[in-house]
């Protein structure tokens, strides 16, 4: 997959119910903000920044951004948001940070591009009294106030035991292509998946993918495909749909017909449940977007505002390498051809206009999908 360069405009949320576009630009810049707004009252509003890593992932600017705008307007009407994504770039992402703390965000809600180098931030916005939330990925090495996640190790597991049992049992063979290296996320789906596949499979190689790259999988796999052998490939490890997507192409390239080849992956991304109904994908694994991004609001929204954070929300701690931070953890979903229509397209996460397009229609209306 080529880098997509996407637009991204901050988004002031007003205490009108209205969503104003403001600072639209590039999303190479390093920022992007919405100026200033007032509450309802003539004050200065509370001002939350929303800081993303990467656009190769197509969940974050689909799916997280707009539901977290969307709950942040709800719980504070009166909330400015400023919205950077940093493209893949730790140091992008410090710059954006810096800005927002220097633009006068209260809270900063950030998932970060390499989960140790992001301490920097943690630190700086502590210097200025600026809460931080950990979403989604975890920030070590540090003391961020809060945590929202889905349970990575738990991922690797769904992942493993779903190839596990697409390959027929143990004794197969397989490759397995995992996340980005400086994603502590892509370590904890490793960790959860090899519980499972260590000594049920053999790993014929086994590589980290730079930046969650669907062109750099590919050519992983193509590389492992000529190193071993296609006829000695009985299935492969992917760590999400993205990187499935490349994985796919070189299996084609190389003249294998990935109907017979299972195959995981994350995130219920579009290309990922075509490839699913089509048989070329044995099954993803479903983050609900929509309580990762209201329980982020909530606790953002409460930070902004001096209030406490809602009784009952926190329902775990993580420790990070410095302290116990305490957590939100929530649960994820296997997806595969028997129940994508009663999962990811049952809460609209993604729909049949998106998924059952030209080569897929067929694929859709076999499944029951309209």
């Amino acid at each position: 997959m080529s880098r997509r360069t996407l637009a991204t405009c901050a988004v002031a949320v007003l205490g009108a119910g209205s969503l104003v576009a403001a600072g639209c630009g590039s999303s190479n810049n390093s920022n992007t903000s919405s100026g200033t707004s007032s509450t309802a009252s003539g004050g200065k509003a509370d001002t939350v920044a929303l800081l993303l890593p990467e656009l190769k992932t197509t969940r974050y600017e689909s799916q997280d951004r707009p539901r977290f705008t969307k709950n942040l307007k709800q719980d504070c009407p009166n909330c400015k948001l400023i919205y950077s994504n940093a493209n893949q770039d730790a140091s992008k992402q410090q710059s954006q940070a810096e800005a927002a703390i220097t633009q006068g965000a209260k809270v900063l809600v950030l998932d970060p591009v390499d989960g140790a180098a992001a301490a920097a931030i943690v630190n700086r916005a502590k210097q200025s009294g600026v809460k931080v939330i950990s979403y989604d990925r975890l920030l070590l090495n540090s003391k961020p106030d809060y945590y929202v996640q889905f349970d990575s190790v738990a991922v690797g597991k769904q992942q493993g035991q779903g190839l596990l049992k697409a390959l027929g049992g143990a004794g197969k063979s397989i490759i397995m292509i995992n996340g980005a290296p400086t994603d502590n996320n892509a370590k904890l789906f490793k960790q959860g998946a090899l519980s499972v596949l260590k000594g049920n499979v053999k790993i014929l190689k086994a590589y980290d993918t730079p930046d969650w790259s669907s062109d750099k999988a590919q050519t992983e796999m193509s590389q492992a495909i000529t190193a071993v052998g296609k006829s000695n490939i009985d299935g492969v490890y992917s760590a999400n749909d993205g990187l499935g997507l490349g994985i796919v192409a070189a299996e084609k390239g190389a003249g294998m017909d990935p109907t017979k080849l299972p195959l995981t992956g994350q995130d219920a991304e579009v290309d990922g449940v075509q490839r699913i109904l089509a048989g070329q994908q044995s099954l993803t694994v479903y983050k609900p977007v929509e309580p990762l991004a209201e329980a982020a609001a909530k606790i953002a929204s409460a930070l902004a505002q001096h209030q406490a954070v809602p009784a009952g929300l926190i329902n775990a701690k993580v420790n990070n390498g410095t302290a116990d931070i305490p957590t939100v953890t929530l649960k994820t979903i296997p997806v595969t051809k028997a129940n994508v229509k009663q999962t990811v397209f049952k809460d609209g996460y993604v729909t049949a206009s998106q998924v059952c397009t030209g080569a897929y229609a067929s694929a859709c209306k076999a499944a029951g999908i309209s």
